[in-house]
């Protein structure tokens, strides 16, 4: 799936991670963040368990239930 990355600062360093699909906005409930880019039109398999590199556990059924999916707080990246 081509997706868009944002981040946003976290305490101690940390940070998470917003995925959605490619050219699409920030969803609503969202956007009260201050989300800043990472990366754009990348491909990333959402069929997999997680993108550990994102701190994002269960991709694909993060993506069918909201349409976008985000680090969960225990897997903040550093």
């Amino acid at each position: 799936m081509l997706v868009d990355v944002f981040r946003r600062a976290e305490a101690n360093g940390k940070f998470s991670h917003l995925v959605v699909p490619q050219g699409e906005p920030i969803p609503q409930e969202a956007t009260d963040w201050e989300w800043h880019d990472e990366a754009r039109g990348i491909v990333l398999n959402e069929d997999l368990a997680s993108w550990p590199e994102y701190g994002i556990e269960n991709p694909g059924e993060q993506l069918d239930k909201k349409r976008y999916a985000i680090t969960s707080v225990k897997e903040m990246t550093r």
